[in-house]
């Protein structure tokens, strides 16, 4: 009995628990109260450790999740380890700087080579249900578990840091009294199923060791009910009827067979069933519109992604009874969309969400680095993802909580899941007896929690490369043993498999910098704006100096190749920004200070991410989807990201931004076309599109104004700028395309930077993360641009923690990439500080209005506006947060 217990406590949680733990009165979450300490300094075995006379004085209190490094630096043993090199002074950090430290083993002298123990006392209620159950989100990597002097599991039971964990405690659970848990937590070896930052930014010192996953006990009768979810097939394309099907494991705890109900809603409509389960038997149940008619819903409430509908959530509730008492009850929220894929005529993968094709536009996903969590800072970060006007979110590896997976549900943003690249998952050739297992039991964890999800798009596989037969063919069987209703890849690669053929997405690179044109001139299906790049990236994202401080020394900041520079670039390949460099000299020419190399860097990442989402959105579908790798970062970081660690967005969210607008109208550098791109499933109004092309000098050479009307979900060529538009001798020439919808008293403005003569690319020395220029573009004369002035007004509206500023070039001279901050009592900039437009250009005598979407919450302390720019003095003003008088 007690095997086939255990057996059914190694299955995976699902989304009922958080809806479960704020619902039922009979979850009892065990988030505070915790001490961890070394299992160096305890000789005392797990049975003494948890019983109640230990004594734990001199542990180090914390709070669960969190990992070894993460309460330790939160107990203040260790100064701020994400400034500087902080982190190299932790003990155990002397694997080599750059290196994956998940594939070395772990230092001879590190104090994480020991288990490290958490304990926690705790009460267990007199009243309640018949069965108590201790439930664990995530342990990395290995454990044993203690309650009341008996050991629970040992480290073959728990090995795995994606898997999730059930455990009948019962019979050791003191009703009514003090009961104690223990667990000891030991760290991944260089060859497991664990936890990996590739090269993304290090790896801290204890692989995240810990309690990284939310730890529960709950009170229930003898049958439970887990995993609760709503699938959803239409019945044709008016989306009128909705055919629901719902499915719940239902566990019996007991040693005799039980007969009972189980019953609920879906959506309002109740349903219920009789089920016998056997003695510790784990059945899935699954009740679909063919038995219970009222199951197919007419004109239901449908879930779209953002910007292509409402996000409306229903509500799941089951409960099975035994003789007219509830064993237990679960609730679940779930949304009706049905998610489908197919390869196109062309080979590439395509995505269609309730019928309607989607251009897949999204960055890689990433969490602190210690794996610390914040729900005020996940509501921020899917603010930040909204206003880009993202759909996507990639986690590669990385499988976040269930409070990330109900945020993404509510606000529309799908989610690729799937394993990581670069370690011990995609090492297949080096797995022992056993670790196959890990994986399909780490597989069936995550799935069975995340099947419900209507923001799940994907299930992938493998990364950078597709599992073999044997290991895809188990994960295939995982996957629809737990009913898995959403696309399933093999890798994020376009590598075929034996098994499931062609992917249809391809990760061709770059990830370094590339010249804007870059996305247009590659017709060979490397990186260009063809099919579903799953990760590609103009390169490097260097935050404003303000923000640099934040985490480098001064004396660090000039010159950028220094080691405390590098150390917050990447590892393997990214150690340092000499591509990105070397880019900067020979297309504007060398930067003098770090004043002038960020001002350069700016508009190096605007132009850039601006450039790659134009193309792929643009070139829709026969570009079908595109992941910017990546979003965010676990640290402060140099590299790969749209906003910084600080949530401050930069020049390239900017670019990414105006690229990314509902209805767009854009250059395309392939064929000087001009565009107007439709991401919506409605019409745009009609629009007055005026293109116009200026020299150097800002002598207008060509103009035209066409109306058009934004077909739903389209890209549409207006026109062609005509060969010779600009005939001076001049390095580039300026590309303004203003769009006013009709009625609308302001237009949106599309400014660009254009060589005379593109970039030429050396295609033949293409390598994974580059395509070498064979002759750049050169842009030095940006840098002969006379000096401007822009007057600077603002009022803050009371209440609403909204910032307006009135921008005005008062001079003859083009201001060029004109830059609103928000700084804060230190200068750094202030958080979630979201522009509706930023980076901007201004005519002589244009007037602009720009308004902040920051929160009160964002704008608070002494707090000062800037505005600076490429080519004009900075202005600043103090900003008053009780008037709002302008200034």
């Amino acid at each position: 009995m007690m095997k086939s217990l255990l057996r059914v406590a190694t299955l995976a949680l699902g989304p009922w628990i958080l809806a479960a733990t704020s619902a039922s009165a009979n979850v009892y979450p065990m988030h505070s109260g915790w001490q961890a300490r070394s299992g160096c300094k305890i000789a005392d075995p797990g049975s003494i450790i948890s019983n109640s006379s230990f004594n734990s004085a001199g542990w180090v209190a914390t709070t669960v999740p969190t990992t070894v490094v993460a309460a330790q630096v939160a107990a203040g043993e260790f100064k701020d380890p994400y400034f500087g090199m902080n982190l190299r002074s932790i003990p155990g950090t002397t694997y080599p700087v750059g290196m994956n430290f998940s594939n070395l083993p772990m230092p001879a002298d590190s104090p994480y080579r020991c288990g490290w123990w958490f304990r926690r006392e705790f009460s267990v209620p007199a009243e309640g249900g018949k069965n108590v159950s201790l439930q664990f989100d995530g342990i990395n990597y290995t454990g044993e578990i203690w309650v009341n002097g008996t050991k629970v599991a040992d480290q073959q039971q728990v090995v795995g840091a994606y898997r999730r964990y059930e455990f009948d405690i019962t019979k050791w659970a003191k009703r009514g009294a003090r009961n104690v848990i223990a667990v000891k937590t030991f760290a991944p070896p260089e060859q497991a199923l664990a936890i990996n930052w590739v090269d993304w930014n290090p790896m801290p010192p204890d692989k995240d060791m810990g309690l990284w996953g939310e730890v529960r006990f709950l009170m229930h009768g003898a049958v439970v009910v887990r995993h609760p979810s709503v699938f959803t097939h239409f019945t044709d394309a008016s989306l009128k009827t909705a055919m629901l099907a719902v499915t719940a494991d239902l566990t019996n705890y007991s040693e005799k067979p039980v007969e009972g109900l189980l019953s609920g809603t879906v959506a309002g409509v109740p349903i219920s069933m009789r089920v016998a389960i056997e003695a510790g038997q784990t059945k899935a149940v699954t009740i679909t519109s063919q038995q219970v008619p009222r199951l197919a819903i007419h004109h239901p409430r449908v879930w779209w992604p953002a910007e292509y509908g409402a996000q409306p959530l229903e509500t799941l509730t089951l409960k099975f009874s035994v003789g007219g008492a509830v064993s237990d009850e679960q609730t679940a929220s779930f949304g009706i969309r049905e998610v489908t894929s197919e390869l196109d005529s062309q080979g590439h993968r395509l995505y269609t969400i309730n019928g309607q094709r989607i251009l897949i536009r999204g960055g890689g996903w990433s969490q602190d680095m210690l794996l610390r969590e914040s729900h005020e800072r996940l509501v921020r970060q899917f603010a930040l993802v909204r206003d880009l006007h993202l759909n996507t979110i990639r986690l590669e590896g990385k499988l976040e909580t269930e409070d990330f997976f109900n945020l993404a549900d509510r606000n529309g943003i799908m989610v690729m899941a799937g394993w990581c690249c670069c370690d011990f998952w995609e090492h297949w050739k080096d797995w022992k007896p056993g670790d196959l297992d890990i994986a399909a039991a780490s597989l069936q964890s995550q799935i069975l929690r995340l099947r419900g999800h209507p923001s799940l798009l994907v299930w992938l596989d493998g990364s950078d490369n597709p599992p073999p037969a044997e290991v895809e063919q188990r994960y295939l069987a995982v996957l629809k043993e737990a009913q898995w209703p959403n696309p399933i890849l093999s890798s994020a690669s376009a590598a075929p498999t034996t098994v499931t053929g062609q992917s249809g997405v391809k990760m061709s690179g770059p990830y370094d910098f590339v010249a804007p044109s870059y996305w247009y001139q590659d017709t060979n299906k490397r990186g260009g704006a063809f099919g579903f790049n799953t990760e590609t990236s103009p390169g490097p994202a260097v935050p404003s100096v303000a923000e640099l401080s934040r985490f480098l020394p001064q004396n660090a900041l000039w010159p950028p190749d220094n080691p405390m520079w590098n150390y917050h670039a990447g590892g393997g390949g990214f150690k340092n920004l000499g591509v990105f460099n070397a880019a900067m000299t020979n297309t504007y020419g060398p930067a003098e200070d770090i004043k002038s190399y960020v001002r350069l860097a700016e508009a190096m990442e605007y132009d850039g991410e601006r450039s790659m989402f134009e193309a792929y959105s643009g070139n829709r579908y026969t570009s079908t989807g595109l992941i910017q790798w990546m979003l965010n970062n676990a640290w402060p970081s140099l590299i790969w990201h749209l906003y910084d660690y600080s949530l401050v967005p930069g020049a390239g969210y900017y670019g990414a931004k105006k690229a990314n607008q509902p209805v767009h109208a854009q250059y395309n550098y392939g064929d000087q076309g001009i565009y107007v791109v439709n991401s919506t499933l409605k019409s745009s109004p009609p629009l007055a599109i005026k293109v116009e092309v200026f020299d150097l000098a800002l002598h207008l050479k060509f103009s035209k104004t066409v109306e058009a009307v934004g077909m739903p979900n389209s890209s549409q060529r207006l026109f062609t700028i005509p060969e010779g538009a600009v005939s001076d001798k001049s390095q580039l020439h300026f590309i303004r395309i203003s769009t006013t919808p009709k009625g609308a008293a302001a237009s949106s403005t599309n400014f660009y930077w254009v060589p005379q003569k593109l970039t030429e690319f050396d295609w033949a020395k293409t390598e994974y993360n580059v395509t070498p220029a064979l002759i750049p573009e050169v842009m030095t004369d940006l840098r002969k641009l006379p000096a401007a002035t822009v007057r600077v007004t603002f009022s803050r509206q009371q209440g609403s923690g909204i910032v307006v500023a009135t921008l005005q070039n008062t001079s003859e001279a083009l201001a060029f990439q004109v830059h609103a901050q928000v700084l804060d009592a230190e200068k750094h900039e202030a958080p979630m500080v979201m522009w509706d437009d930023n980076y901007l250009e201004l005519m002589p005598g244009e007037r602009r209005v720009i308004r902040t979407t920051a929160t009160e919450a964002a704008l608070k302390g002494r707090l000062t506006i800037k505005v600076s720019g490429w080519n004009i003095p900075p202005v600043e003003h103090a900003i008053s947060l009780t008037s709002a008088k302008e200034h």
